[in-house]
């Protein structure tokens, strides 16, 4: 028996068929993805071979995107943590804070939800005992628990979390194991983390092994050619650790400075429901569209152009990795230098 690997991304070119000089690029760069595909061949041991396939494709040139997402498992219910930087420079969003949790409250299901709110200091988060927001309860309720909270100049929403999760000794009578989790960060400032985790990857491999549906969305100052800040962030107050850790699991990113949250915190809010349908990054050139659920040629789809939605005819199970591949048609108005970024 030996494998042959496959690289994805040249796959579905040679599958697209399409014409021209191409560059791919993924949701979630830079990401090769693996298929192992057995073949029987006489030999008695195994070997491994590693197959490159060249593409050299001739004509106009275009860009591949890859969109991608891995479809939540069924849940029994959501638990959601609010984890908000309370240093003085965050007064001014106090407002925009209970606006955001409102917008939540009112974009989830009538029942199966549990709201914690705390702040990013650890300290904090090991000493909090406030029962959670639930269905029934009001935007004066989340106000009473938001005043409740201490101010603190400590910004480590990494370290607040696992303090919250893993080393408060009242939270885990009302957090489920067997329930769906998302967090939301919200700051104004770069992830500070060192007590309990000392890099974006090691709270990454600590929150991916909590739950089996894991969501993340963080309200932070974004980089300042993105920023709509009046006056762009200083690239040390940008948060990058946050935003990276989100991207990872594909979540929603807000600008803090952004006048209405709401939006984003719909959109986060949406991710704990299995995806009936996936709105594409960019507008494809249709005839390319491709869909492949955990590596494998998927068909029961279609395009929805005038929302620039693939829906799902039948809906992927739970835990599958979907990818949709395209050639981005950049005479829709889509930025080429936006690619990839």
């Amino acid at each position: 028996m030996k494998r042959i690997i496959f690289v994805l991304t040249a796959m579905l070119l040679l599958v697209l068929g399409c014409e021209g000089d191409y560059t791919i690029y993924d949701m979630h760069p830079p990401e090769i993805i693996e298929v192992e595909v057995p073949v029987e061949v006489p030999v008695e041991v195994p070997v491994e071979v590693i197959v490159e396939i060249p593409v050299e494709v001739p004509g106009d040139g275009g860009d591949v995107w890859i969109d991608s997402f891995e479809q939540p498992y069924t849940m029994d219910g959501i638990d959601i943590i609010w984890l908000i930087d309370r240093s003085g420079s965050m007064n001014v969003f106090t407002n925009d804070v209970i606006l955001g949790i409102e917008s939540m409250m009112n974009a989830l299901p009538p029942s199966g939800w549990r709201l914690g709110i705390g702040t990013t200091s650890r300290y904090q988060t090991t000493q909090v005992s406030d029962f959670p927001l639930v269905p029934g309860d009001t935007v004066q309720d989340a106000w009473d628990t938001f005043n409740g909270l201490n101010t603190s100049g400590y910004e480590a929403g990494f370290d607040a979390l696992i303090g919250y999760m893993d080393h408060n000794s009242y939270n885990p009578t009302w957090l489920r194991p067997d329930a769906g989790l998302l967090v939301v960060f919200v700051s104004d400032e770069e992830e500070q983390s060192s007590y309990y985790t000392q890099s974006v990857q090691q709270f990454i491999n600590w929150y991916g092994s909590q739950r089996d549906s894991v969501f993340l969305a963080s309200i932070v100052n974004v980089p300042g050619s993105e920023s709509v800040c009046a006056n762009p962030p200083h690239a040390i107050n940008v948060g990058d650790g946050y935003i990276e850790a989100t991207n990872y699991f594909g979540g929603i990113v807000v600008d803090i400075c952004d006048e209405d949250w709401a939006p984003g915190v719909q959109a986060a809010t949406a991710q704990v429901e299995p995806h009936e349908e996936w709105e594409l990054t960019y507008t494809p050139i249709e005839d390319t569209l491709i869909v492949f659920v955990d590596f494998m040629e998927f068909t029961d789809w279609t395009y929805n152009a005038s929302t620039n939605s693939v829906e799902f005819d039948v809906i992927p199970a739970e835990g599958s990795l979907v990818e949709i591949g395209y050639v981005i048609d950049y005479n829709t108005g889509d930025d080429d230098d936006s690619a990839g970024n």
